[in-house]
């Protein structure tokens, strides 16, 4: 582990020194908290942290908050409010809600980081140019012009050679990319302007040192101290977990523990804060080049951390030759780089960039705590909005009913919307309405119960179909409510028997079905005519649409790969069972799944005209006899003849069952079957593709390799569909 881990050390330290002075200076405090934090980021919150691979630090999307703490309350007083802060995170972790920090939007959280980019990069280009920020973003866009005409001096050149030295460093071949870009740049600068001697202001850490003191006790108001503390923990923490997020999805080792890792930052905050550091929390781009690196486990941001220390303590001398514009000039570089495209980009797909773009527009201008409110509000309504639409939809049929659908959540916010729809309808219109809805507030039912007395009063009919959940029903009988959205299940109509069907009452067919006149049948229609009108209408209305588009493919030509023969008893429907759609299967169905003999007499051309159909026009690959439990044919057959006495034309079909019966009574139970009849039942699908091997073809198919036959057995009691062996007769469920 530790030859992984050793280099990997190594190079997140080469990053991780220049980045944490330049965030010092963009925080404005001294450059030694910088390096304290660093070091105190790397030792606590990596021995103690839920993530193998992430490396805490200062963090420039902290930046701007440390910025305006020092300002308003001074740096020892921030340092407590740091210690404060770590503090909170500690107990937010000990009662483990982390994960409430992922409920932040992703586009809040990147629109923070790009306006403190944007600021932070406005500010240093300033101090690039050789001048001195000012207090806010705007007012640093509004002099920057004025700052650019001014000064050509050498800082402006320092700031553009490190600029350059970044920008170009990426592009270099890798094997002359060891050194990171950070550190390259600078050394760059500092060569450059000691050899030539440019004066220009570098950095002076004795001053710093001597900046460097115990934390204290803030004085001032304490509800803006709470607010502070509060602001520092929320950002810190959402940082590092985000960040631990980002990096479990670099590496394929242990996931992270974000309790844990929330209460290391704690820990680690808490430590910094005492002595006198920066707020520490997870950087991406440490621990990104940390995975890259080739770490394995958090001895990797431990080394990093003592390399630091020693650095600090025994090279320090070195950072002395830093210039101050180089050290701006990678501010900006980072600032820059905080406005990622590639978040833009991601976001842009789930229609979050406004929730982004408002953030960052607030941050820039009126600061971070109320950019960040800004964000949060508004992807709050965004949600709000998403999570509460509502689909209307009211649309007249040809015979002059009107049908409406209405999807998704009803609230009081669609209730607007849903009004206008529904007084759109024709007074004294046949309306067929159908509620597809997780949620309905009261405002919704109220609104919905009330135009449908109006509108019945008026002479109309309106037919609630309640397709998700009955909500409208349980309200209107004063039935208890869901507490919440109830979840999505599965379609469970089309495959239901009409009796099952929620339809309160049947309905004429509409003009739109095909009507052909007939002769007058003494005794009326059947009672079923209008379920059978009613399942067309519904075919038409909800799965014509999906399946029109395959069904026009195939219009002119079918291409089955399979003969599907069956029983007619209408408990066995083919396409439920095998999961099938139109044109999978040529489909042969009589009573008792029969297949008569070839040559046999009397002679059914019905059943070889199919065969032969299936196997010459069609070149089908399989050929399946599916037979199933409590089948009536072999009862009868099992029975002599007994039930079909005043069924002449049934007792001379079931003369095909002959050979099964002969089979039959040549067997004996193995033990898997029900009784007589299921063995029977089982025997019968065995004798038929026996059957099918007396046509010529089939037989020629079949020894080619060409054709395969299957034997399916459907036991309905259970639902379950059997693969039978050929021989013995045994069944082993899919």
């Amino acid at each position: 582990m530790l030859r992984h881990d050793l280099p990997a050390s190594l190079v997140v330290f080469l990053v991780a020194v220049p980045l944490s002075l330049g965030i010092a200076v963009a925080s404005g405090a001294p450059l030694a908290a910088g390096l304290v934090a660093a070091v105190v980021g790397g030792v606590v919150a990596g021995y103690l942290g839920g993530s193998a691979v992430q490396v805490s630090g200062p963090a420039a999307g902290l930046s701007l908050v440390v910025a305006e703490l020092v300002t308003t309350y001074g740096w020892r007083a921030t340092c407590m409010i740091t210690f404060l802060a770590g503090a909170l995170q500690l107990l937010l972790g000990v009662f483990r809600v982390a994960r409430a920090a992922l409920a932040v939007s992703p586009a809040v959280v990147h629109g923070m980081l790009a306006g403190v980019g944007v600021v932070i990069a406005l500010s240093q280009l300033h101090v690039v140019l050789g001048g001195s920020p000012q207090r806010s973003a705007i007012e640093n866009l509004v002099e920057l012009p004025q700052q650019i005409i001014d000064n050509h001096n050498h800082a402006v050149f320092t700031g553009l050679l490190t600029v350059a030295v970044l920008v170009g460093w990426t592009r270099l071949p890798q094997r002359l990319r060891i050194v990171p870009a950070p550190l390259a740049a600078l050394f760059v600068a500092s060569a450059t302007a000691g050899v030539l001697d440019w004066n220009i202001t570098q950095v002076d850490l004795s001053q710093s040192l001597g900046e460097w003191a115990a934390p204290a006790w803030p004085k001032g108001d304490w509800h803006g101290i709470s607010a502070a503390v509060l602001l520092v923990a929320l950002l810190a923490g959402v940082e590092s977990l985000l960040c631990s997020v980002a990096t479990d999805k670099l590496h394929d080792g242990r996931r992270s523990d974000l309790d844990r890792e929330l209460t290391a930052q704690g820990v680690a905050n808490m430590v910094t804060g005492a002595l006198g550091g920066l707020p520490v929390a997870g950087v991406i781009v440490r621990s990104t080049t940390n995975v890259r690196a080739g770490a394995r486990s958090r001895w990797s941001a431990i080394m990093h951390g003592v390399w630091i220390l020693v650095f600090a303590v025994w090279l320090g001398w070195m950072i002395k030759l830093i210039p101050m514009p180089a050290l701006a000039a990678l501010l900006v570089f980072i600032g820059v780089q905080m406005v990622n495209m590639g978040h833009l980009r991601n976001l842009r797909g789930h229609s979050e960039v406004p929730v982004y773009v408002v953030t960052m527009a607030g941050v820039v201008l009126l600061g971070l705590a109320e950019g960040v409110l800004f964000g949060l509000g508004l992807a709050a309504l965004s949600a709000l909005r998403r999570l509460t639409w509502v689909t209307v939809r009211a649309t007249p049929e040809a015979d002059g009913r009107w049908h409406v659908l209405i999807a998704g959540s009803l609230t009081f916010l669609g209730v607007p919307r849903l009004t206008s729809e529904l007084h759109a309808i024709p007074a004294g219109a046949a309306v067929e309405l159908d509620l597809n809805i997780d949620f309905m507030d009261n405002a919704a039912f109220e609104a919905i119960h009330a135009w449908r007395h109006n509108h019945e009063r008026g002479g109309g009919t309106v037919d609630i179909d309640e397709i998700h959940d009955e909500w409208y029903s349980m309200a209107a009988s004063g039935a208890r409510m869901f507490p919440a959205k109830t979840p999505p299940r599965a379609p469970d109509r089309w495959w239901l028997p009409w009796a099952h069907r929620r339809r309160s009452r049947p309905r004429p067919a509409p003009a739109s079905l095909p009507v052909i006149p007939a002769q007058h049948t003494p005794g009326g229609s059947s009672p079923a005519v209008p379920d059978l009108l009613a399942g067309a209408r519904e075919f038409h209305r909800r799965t014509a649409p999906l399946i029109r588009p395959f069904l026009h493919a195939m219009a002119r030509k079918q291409e089955p790969s399979h003969l599907f023969i069956t029983c007619a008893d209408s408990r066995i429907v083919p396409n439920l069972i095998t999961a099938s759609g139109p044109g999978d299967l040529f489909t042969l169905r009589n009573i008792g799944n029969l297949i008569p003999r070839w040559g046999s007499v009397p002679a059914d051309d019905s059943v070889a005209a199919a065969i032969e159909y299936a196997t010459r026009a069609l070149n089908i690959r399989t050929i399946t006899v599916c037979g199933h439990s409590g089948c009536g044919a072999m009862a009868a057959l099992l029975g002599g003849g007994e039930k079909t006495s005043d069924l002449p034309a049934l007792g001379r079909w079931l003369r095909h069952g002959n050979h099964t019966l002969a089979r039959f009574v040549a067997t004996e139970s193995d033990g898997t079957d029900c009784g007589p009849l299921d063995r029977l039942c089982r025997v019968n699908v065995i004798q038929q593709l026996e059957n099918l091997r007396t046509y010529p073809q089939v037989d020629q198919l079949v020894r080619a390799g060409r054709l395969q036959l299957v034997g399916l057995y459907f036991d309905i009691g259970t639902a379950r569909v059997h693969v039978l062996e050929q021989p013995p007769v045994t069944a082993s469920p899919l």
